[in-house]
């Protein structure tokens, strides 16, 4: 019988699994082995292990994907430590979306990615911006005349791993001054690369008052730009140029685009209301990824202090508005492994897939959360991540910026 013994480097005993990538939903032992998942199973067998872990009392999903992150430390005046933001708050992969710009990438590439534990990927910021601040958008930070799209297209194909699609902005500041034009060339450039678009929605750089878009149709005209696949971020804004502005129905032209395959993400930044999203779960529009938009403070370079929310934070808020557990896993795992095109290895829990983990404990109480309007959230439950799991190797996250979720001394 000894020939018929299978090895492992670490095993998970009697894990309670969700993994919506192969429907599962139950009890499993959870075998890795040089990285991979090598078996999964209601109860192995016949087998030896360097390292168990008893798992019973936790849920055990594929890696969670924060689809909206900014990591670019120094760089620019918001970015936050990939790690922490990462492994440390219970997340295996994380995108930039639009940190770095073509003319930044190699430095990236080098300070971020390299040298993170978390596995990081990237959205490339369409203009040339050599470094970033909120403020630098009335210099020319959407001007359309000076996007280089030959580069944007060189940096992507050359790093066909990291670079996953594109950021623009569809805001009233930038429309303010430069129209669609931005938007017009990032389409470009997403056809011939064939990469994704993910579309900011909602006011964020100064407006131009002389020439104010109507906040109604700001989303909708940018929806003319975008195909099945591209993302429309901040699903869930309170903001009047927002994807539900002041309605109190969702718009017709929404329901349309997300029947053509436009995916909305919560990107739950500084500007996740209850309402709105209470007012659209009841008319059926849920977000197809959930991710943070984790950021330090606008107004001071290389601090967080002012970083109040998380990924899992915003995962416990929309399981208390009603979204489906099943449902709210799915949106950090398989959902945006899709995006990124990387179903085979991320969000997942499928043999050969990479090890990626997220170990987690469903903790009850009466717990009251607050949004951006200060608009008050009661909830039963909070997802608090004790453990991840990165490529096989078990780690156990600071939980530094969960400070919507865990009191740290």
């Amino acid at each position: 019988m000894e020939n018929y013994i299978k090895y492992y480097d670490l095993v998970l005993l009697d894990a309670l699994v969700i993994d919506p990538s192969q429907s599962l939903n139950g009890r499993f032992d959870i075998a890795i082995r040089d990285g991979k998942i090598a078996a999964i199973s209601q109860q192995l067998k016949t087998y030896k292990s360097k390292l168990k872990f008893a798992a019973g009392n936790y849920l055990i999903c594929p890696g969670f994907i924060d689809l909206h992150v900014h990591v670019y430390e120094w760089k620019t005046n918001f970015g936050v430590p990939a790690d922490d933001v990462g492994i440390n708050a219970g997340v295996t992969t994380i995108v930039d979306q639009g940190s770095s710009s073509p003319f930044t990438f190699s430095e990236f590439k080098s300070d971020i990615v390299e040298k993170s534990q978390t596995d990081v990927r990237s959205f490339l910021l369409v203009n040339h911006a050599a470094t970033q601040t909120i403020g630098n958008i009335v210099s020319g930070l959407e001007n359309p005349e000076k996007i280089d799209r030959e580069t944007l297209i060189k940096v992507a194909q050359a790093n066909p791993e990291i670079v996953r699609g594109f950021k623009v902005h569809a805001d009233s500041g930038s429309i303010s001054r430069w129209g669609m034009g931005v938007l017009k060339l990032a389409r470009e450039v997403g056809d011939r690369t064939n990469l994704p678009l993910y579309v900011h929605t909602g006011e964020l750089f100064p407006v131009d008052e002389t020439n104010r878009p109507n906040p109604e149709k700001v989303v909708e005209n940018a929806l003319s730009y975008m195909k099945a696949g591209d993302i429309l971020g901040h699903c869930y804004s309170c903001q009047p140029d927002g994807l539900m502005g002041n309605r109190t129905q969702v718009p017709e032209w929404l329901f349309a685009a997300i029947e053509r395959g436009i995916l909305l993400d919560l990107g739950h930044g500084l500007k996740f209301s209850f309402e709105t999203a209470r007012r659209m779960i009841a008319q059926g529009v849920l977000p197809h990824t959930i991710s943070s938009d984790a950021h330090g403070n606008f107004k001071q370079m290389h601090d967080d202090s002012t970083l109040n929310y998380s990924l899992c934070g915003g995962i416990s808020k929309l399981l208390a508005l009603g979204l489906n557990l099943a449902d709210a896993i799915a949106a950090v795992t398989i959902n945006p492994s899709r995006v990124l095109k990387a179903e085979a290895e991320l969000g997942t829990l499928k043999v050969g897939s990479i090890a990626d983990i997220t170990i987690l404990k469903l903790v009850e109480g009466d717990w009251l959360f607050v949004d951006a309007l200060e608009q008050p959230l009661k909830a039963k439950h909070k997802l608090i991540p004790i453990g991840v799991i990165r490529s096989g190797e078990l780690i156990q996250p600071n939980c530094r910026l969960l400070r919507d979720l865990v009191a740290i001394a």
